[in-house]
C-alpha cells in the first residue's frame, strides 16, 4: 500500500480533473496491479465538459449474478498530492483486491473492484462523477447488487478527535481519540449498514464505529457512495473521517508522511472479512 501511496502522491502535475496525463497514468498504474493479480481490467469512458474520462473496473468471480460493489475515486481536489484523499483507499482498493488473489475466497456472489474519477469537485453531486455512471451503468443493466462499499480516506489518526458546530453531540457517543474507521450511512440502508459494521467489527485489531443517523447525513454523503443512493443500492462509506478532523484535507500538506500504514493495513483486513462474508 505504501508502494500505491507514493506512487500516486509522487504524479505531478497532479491528478485533477484538468491532467488528463496524469489521470491516464493512474489509470495505467491500476490496470498493470491488476496484471500482477492475473486479472484482466476494462475501461469504462464518458465525456465531461469535452474531455474522456475513466473508471477502472476487475472482477472476482465474474459468472455470478449477484454482486457486490468495492469503489474508491483516484482523482484530487486541486493542485494537491491527496494521500489521504484519496490516494489512501485506492491503496485500500487494490490491496483488497490483492487479498482476493491470494485467498481466493468461495462465494455466491461476484465483487467487481472500481476506481473512480471525478468525485472532486466541480464535477461532485452530479451525475458526472464516475461513480454516478458506473451506478447508472449497473441500473440499466438490471444487476441484482447486494451492495457497494465506498472507500474515502483511510488513512489519518490523530491524538484528538474535534466535532465542530452541529457534530459536537457526536462527542457523547463516539471516541474523543481520533484512531478509530468509521462505517458511514444513511437510515434507508441501515440493515445493511448494520451487517456489514457487524462483520468489520469482528476481530478487529481497529476500531470500528458506525453512524447512519438522518441528522448526519449531509456528512454522510460526501463521496461515491451517494451515487448508488440515487438507484436505490444499499452504499455506505469506510471512512477515518479526516475531513472534519485532518488539519491537511483538499491542502498541499496532505502527504504521504502524514498516514499511518498499520492502520490501514488493519482496516484493509477488517473490510475484507466483511466483504467476503456480507452474504
Amino acid at each position: 500500500m505504501y508502494q500505491d501511496v507514493d506512487f500516486l502522491t509522487s504524479l505531478r502535475p497532479y491528478r485533477n480533473f484538468e491532467n488528463l496525463g496524469s489521470l491516464e497514468k493512474v489509470c495505467d498504474y491500476i490496470k498493470e496491479e491488476y496484471d500482477k493479480l492475473g486479472w484482466s481490467s476494462l475501461e469504462q469512458t464518458w465525456e465531461a465538459d469535452g474531455n474522456e474520462y475513466k473508471n477502472i473496473i476487475a472482477s472476482y468471480n465474474k459468472k455470478k449474478s449477484k454482486r457486490l460493489i468495492i469503489g474508491a475515486h483516484y482523482d484530487v481536489c486541486g493542485d494537491q498530492p491527496g494521500a489521504d484523499d484519496n490516494a489512501s483507499a485506492v491503496a485500500g482498493l487494490l490491496e483488497t483486491a490483492r487479498l482476493f488473489a491470494a485467498n481466493k475466497p468461495e462465494l455466491d456472489y461476484r465483487v467487481d473492484f472500481v476506481s473512480y474519477c471525478l468525485e472532486e469537485p466541480p464535477f461532485f453531486a452530479t451525475e458526472l462523477m464516475g461513480s454516478y455512471v458506473h451506478a447508472e451503468s449497473l441500473y440499466d443493466q438490471g444487476i441484482d447488487v447486494i451492495g457497494m462499499v465506498c472507500y474515502e480516506m483511510i488513512g489519518y489518526y490523530t491524538a484528538i478527535q474535534p466535532y465542530p458546530g452541529p457534530l459536537k453531540l457526536l462527542a457523547l457517543k463516539y471516541p474523543i481519540r481520533g484512531n478509530f474507521i468509521m462505517v458511514v450511512g444513511v437510515e434507508e440502508h441501515r440493515e445493511f449498514n448494520t451487517k456489514f459494521h457487524k462483520l468489520m467489527s469482528k476481530g478487529s485489531k481497529i476500531n470500528v464505529q458506525k453512524i447512519d443517523t438522518h441528522w448526519v447525513r449531509e456528512y454522510a454523503e460526501l463521496s461515491d457512495h451517494r451515487s448508488y443512493w440515487a438507484f436505490g443500492y444499499p452504499a455506505l462509506m469506510i471512512n477515518d473521517t479526516a475531513h472534519i478532523r485532518n488539519p491537511n484535507y483538499h491542502l498541499p500538506s496532505d502527504t504521504i508522511d502524514t498516514l499511518n500504514f498499520d492502520k490501514m493495513k488493519e482496516v484493509i483486513n477488517s473490510s475484507y472479512r466483511a466483504v467476503t462474508n456480507i452474504q
